[in-house]
């Protein structure tokens, strides 16, 4: 099975801050630091830093394949996000604690 690509994780991220698919987070409470969510079987840990997201630690898609945080390429599907995308993510992460 070939690993997971930037792109196909940046593609998740993106659906989940345009409200096309849900994003829920794994964590119970907010803290700095690696944070799992799950986007329809999804599993990403994100690396956050206060309410900022950093990076993209690593990936598993619904079908098993793994993204290992860009350490073969050197791409982060977090820096394909836009400006908009990103606030989007970062505001709902907030939300999935507080709410």
């Amino acid at each position: 099975m070939p690993p997971l690509t930037a792109r196909e994780v940046y593609q998740q991220l993106r659906d989940a801050a345009l409200g096309l698919r849900p994003l829920k987070r794994l964590d119970e409470q907010y803290e700095t630091g690696a944070t799992s969510i799950d986007i329809e079987g999804w599993r990403l840990s994100l690396d956050i830093d206060g309410v900022h997201l950093r990076n993209c630690l690593r990936c598993q898609s619904a079908d098993g394949r793994v993204f290992d945080g860009g350490q073969r390429f050197g791409t982060d599907p977090v820096s394909l996000l836009s400006t908009w995308e990103l606030a989007q993510i970062e505001r709902l992460l907030a939300a999935s604690v507080s709410g």
